[in-house]
This record gives structure tokens, sequence and C-alpha cells, in this order.
């Protein structure tokens, strides 16, 4: 199958040109899809001679590409280039012209400046989409996927938001992407939210009241889990290739596992999405601009995700619009 990607820059004010570039400079990537690569003059003439258009790699002519930017700044203009070039490359998903959607690193604190409004792109994505549904971030470690219930709120809101329908939801979304990604039969594991799992409610309740409802709601649903499991055991599980799939309650309680378990190569699905959406979990780096040491093994991981994901995405399009009205 020849999947297709829509591959942006993301930041053009931060490592995002310099690792698209590093990533694309080997055969073996843009062996892999049809790459639609949405960037700018002015990153091409950065990384000339390494990327060089093809049957295999074609340069999106797009209204966004002769603009030019100062590095290492979080401004407007970048902001909303970000915001720009990513729907252009949504839409060609939507369309059909591309199967997944791949980006480099993003600026948040530009996004909003160039004119977010939602809490991050997650939400961002899903109102382009205008999709209402479950939906959230992924971060991906090879094999081990991990998915929160709550996301980018702050702590002490995190108990009165969890719901068994939120704990349900989250499951059922890491189940379908792992799924996607090619994983039949994912084995996901889930975390307690108090220490020691509550300790029987000594520590709180959340475990009984909330999450075990969860679990049983998401098995009803088809989507089996295991636990919940206290949050500070339940990535050995995982590192000891027990679980495929962690869910849970909130941002850190999974990110700093992930994160020094492989900072480097870690990946970020936007899960739930009508559309897959891939990105290397790292930020914008802007300390190491231009100075060429930026890795790229996290963007090579994005997009190898991006290419999985997207090859089974045209399948079930494809499907669906071979089933008659």
């Amino acid at each position: 199958m020849n999947t297709r990607i829509a591959l942006t820059i993301g930041d053009p004010a931060g490592i995002g040109p310099e690792i698209v570039a590093k990533l694309l400079a080997d055969p073996a990537n843009t062996g892999r899809a049809e790459i639609f690569l949405i960037t700018t003059d002015q990153a091409l003439e950065a990384s000339e001679p390494r990327i060089q258009p093809g049957p295999r790699l074609h340069i999106v002519d797009w209204p966004g590409r002769s603009q030019r930017f100062e590095p290492s700044q979080a401004t407007p203009a970048n902001g909303r280039f970000i915001l720009d070039s990513l729907t252009f490359a949504t839409r060609m998903v939507e369309s059909g012209a591309a199967d997944a959607l791949c980006f480099a690193p993003l600026n948040k604190g530009a996004m909003r400046l160039g004119g977010m409004h939602e809490e991050d792109e997650m939400r961002w994505f899903a109102k382009l989409l205008r999709y209402d549904g479950p939906c959230g971030e992924f971060n991906v470690l090879g094999p081990m996927w991990t998915a929160r219930v709550t996301s980018h709120v702050a702590l002490k809101h995190v108990s009165d938001l969890l719901t068994p329908q939120g704990v349900a939801g989250a499951i059922g979304m890491l189940t379908r992407a792992l799924q996607a990604a090619g994983n039949a039969e994912p084995r996901i594991g889930v975390c307690g939210l108090n220490p020691h799992n509550g300790d029987n409610g000594n520590y709180g309740t959340e475990e009984g009241d909330v999450i075990i409802p969860g679990i049983a709601l998401a098995a009803s649903q088809g989507c089996a889990a295991q636990g919940p499991f206290p949050a500070d055991t339940i990535f050995l599980r995982a590192k000891k290739g027990q679980l495929d799939g962690i869910v849970t309650m909130y941002h850190d309680q999974g990110q700093i596992a992930t994160k020094l378990l492989g900072f480097d190569i870690g990946v970020t699905v936007e899960g739930g999405l009508p559309i897959p959406v891939t990105t290397p979990a790292h930020g914008t780096a802007y300390d190491i601009v231009g100075q060429g040491v930026a890795q790229a093994t996290a963007m090579a991981s994005a997009f190898d995700l991006a290419c999985r994901m997207g090859a089974t995405h045209r399948l079930q399009r494809e499907a669906t619009q071979a089933v008659p009205a």
C-alpha cells in the first residue's frame, strides 16, 4: 500500500525544520510512504541538499511557504504559521489526499499568540475537525502506550473531573488506537489515583467509587482492562512486557515515567480523533536551534507510527466507501 503522509515542520522557529530534514535525508524513511511536506522556502534553503523532491517526496506549494521567521522566538507570526500549516495538513487527510498527519514539535505559547484559544492542540484539532467525542493524548514508547483521563488541568481539579465514563472512554480510545497500530488484542492496565491505590479507602476512595466502575463500564463496551494498579508500580509491569497500554488519571502520572524511560524516542498521538495524528513527545528546544545537534529519533518514531496508523486509516476509509448506500 502506498501510504501518504502529510508532514509539517511544526514551529518554524524551533528545531522542527532541522529534525524533519534529518528524517527525510534517510532513504529508508522516504521509501516508507509518499510524503507531502508542508514547509517554508527558508527551511528548505537551510536543509539543502538533504531534502530532494522526487516521486516519493512532494514539496507542497501552499500559501505559507514564502514566510520567514526569526529562530528561537515565540511570536504571533510563527504561532499563526503553526495553526495554518496544521489546518492545511488536516484538510489533506480529511479529503483523502493523505492518510495521516505527522508534525514536528509545536510551541503552545506561540500558538496562543497566533490565535489558539483552546487549552492545547488536542482540543484545537477536535474543534477543527468538528469532533465532539472522547479524545486525548497518547504517549508512545515503542510497544508501550499511555493514555490519561484528565490532561492539561490543575492537579487540584483532577479528582472532581474523574468519572466512570471518563475512565471507560480513555480505555476505549487506547484500545482502538493500539488496534489501529497493529496490536489486535492489547493488554490495558489502569492506574489508581491515590497512594497505594487508596489503601482500602484510608488515602482516598476514587479507586472504588470511580475507577473500578469505569473499568467495568469499558468491559461492557468490549474494551477489557486490568486494575486499578498502584501508579508507582504499574510501569514496572509494562517494562516487563506484561502490559501494552496504561491509562493514567492525570498528566504527570504518566509523563514522568514515559519521559524518564525514553525522552529521545517518545511519540505523542492525538488520540480519538477521526484521523491519525502523531508528533514527537519533546518540545521545540529553542536553546539549540541552528546548532545542528537536535536528534531526530523521536521524529522518526512519530513518522513510523503515522505510516502504520495511516495504512489502517486508509483501509478503513476504502472499506467504508465500498459499502453500497
